[in-house]
């Protein structure tokens, strides 16, 4: 004889996730609810790559002393991470769009969490700089599928939306995480912080494991051929609609890491912070990413994305050109003006330009979210190399970096926007017919 069990009780006894029952679902993109806990996974997986190399910042000096080698060397375990990342992103994109995004998040955090651990043990630079380069691979893992999950699950506004308030959340970690890493630096040691960023990995697994599924339906799968990829990757980087707002985004964003990069040497070197101080300063600017979080769907709603990732781009650009014209008198107040002012454009073009990039390419998101991520990172080492070997102090060099950068990016942008604007001209004269 059997028993019917019923529904209620079969559910009661296997507990399913918000996001898991949603996707059993099927739901078509943008009617997906962003809940707290997709926030929360889509924050924590965009942050992991800037939180590992924020919260160790201001560890440099001591790092460097108990390596025995100077900071210029020790700039060597960024561009190494930088690097890593960007090309490890190539990989990962084809193949979370060939088998799916799932074992693809946890094995790249396992493979973070081993060069955290690595790193924490590391006695000579090139074994820290083994241990960057491991963790570089599995953080790039979690930034490109970060995005292409936001892309399997929402569409057109509401996948800005969900960018906008994913880089809200995932401020915070690189925000505060300097914070974190000056007080666990001044009272355990800098090895510790490589400990703590490791357990950072193993309860974001832990979170995604039992709150999230497959994002990525079979019937969605690419194909993996070598020719396959490439020719993919071909037809992007040639597609308008993808390059122009990439390349936009990638150029402010990589302005954002050069200021990563160059800010222990201008801020405590240069204008006397120390490392508490220092780490204070980056929770600070958290509150005007959580502006700019805040403003940017709304505004994009009511004047749309591309014309307000313009004129984010263009506050980048303001704030560059403060930055550029106090270089030959560097002052703490006018530096923490343009970098405010840059951080406000950044957080306006940064979900903005990423969600008008990958909206045409639903069923490819995860290679145009590596293709993205790759030109980020590319852009991010371009920018900390030519600010450590231009003749000039920190101050000037980062300004030359960011002003260069964000000039470049308007002026890549602005066909974005004009096609915003002609799109509005025909609507309005009754012409159906796509311009641009």
């Amino acid at each position: 004889m059997t028993m019917d069990v019923p529904r209620e009780a079969r559910t009661a006894t296997a507990p399913v996730s918000e996001l898991a029952v949603a996707l059993s679902m099927n739901p078509a993109p943008s009617e997906l609810r962003l809940s707290g806990g997709i926030l929360v996974l889509l924050a924590g997986l965009a942050a992991l790559g800037a939180l590992a190399t924020n919260i160790i910042l201001p560890a440099f000096p001591q790092i460097g002393a108990g390596l025995g080698v100077s900071s210029q060397e020790l700039g060597l375990t960024l561009s190494s991470f930088f690097v890593a990342f960007a090309f490890g992103q190539l990989l990962v994109g084809p193949l979370s769009d060939r088998f799916g995004r799932k074992w693809l998040v946890l094995g790249g955090l396992a493979v973070f969490v081993a060069g955290s651990v690595l790193c924490a043990l590391a006695g000579t630079l090139p074994v820290l700089i083994l241990g960057r380069v491991i963790q570089a691979f599995g953080a790039c893992a979690a930034s490109v599928l970060s995005r292409a999950i936001a892309r399997d699950l929402f569409d057109g506004e509401a996948l800005a939306r969900a960018l906008a308030l994913t880089m809200i959340a995932m401020a915070a970690a690189p925000g505060f995480s300097p914070l974190l890493g000056s007080a666990l630096n001044s009272q355990f040691g800098w090895r510790i912080t490589f400990l703590v960023v490791a357990g950072f990995g193993l309860a974001l697994a832990q979170h995604y494991w039992t709150s999230a599924g497959e994002t990525h339906p079979a019937d969605r799968r690419a194909s993996l051929t070598a020719w396959a990829v490439a020719s993919a990757y071909g037809r992007l980087a040639v597609d308008a609609r993808f390059l122009l707002p990439a390349v936009s985004v990638s150029l402010v964003i990589g302005g954002l890491y050069t200021f990563f990069a160059a800010a222990p040497a201008i801020l405590m070197n240069g204008l006397g912070l120390t490392a508490f101080q220092l780490g204070w300063y980056f929770a600070s600017t958290v509150f005007i990413v959580f502006a700019a979080g805040f403003l940017a769907p709304r505004l994009a709603h009511r004047w749309g994305q591309r014309a307000i990732g313009a004129i984010g781009i263009s506050i980048a650009l303001a704030g560059s050109l403060i930055l550029f014209g106090s270089a030959a008198a560097p002052a703490l107040m006018p530096f923490t003006m343009a970098i405010a002012l840059y951080l406000l454009g950044m957080g306006l073009i940064n979900p903005l330009g990423t969600a008008i990039a990958l909206h045409p390419f639903g069923k490819q998101a995860g290679l145009a979210s590596a293709l993205l991520g790759f030109l980020q990172m590319g852009c991010a080492t371009i920018g900390a190399s030519i600010a450590s070997v231009l003749p000039l102090q920190p101050f000037a060099s980062l300004a030359v970096v960011l002003t260069a950068g964000s000039a470049l990016a308007l002026l890549v942008f602005l066909p974005v926007a004009l096609r915003q604007a002609q799109a509005e001209i025909a609507a309005e004269s009754g012409d159906a017919t796509p311009h641009g």
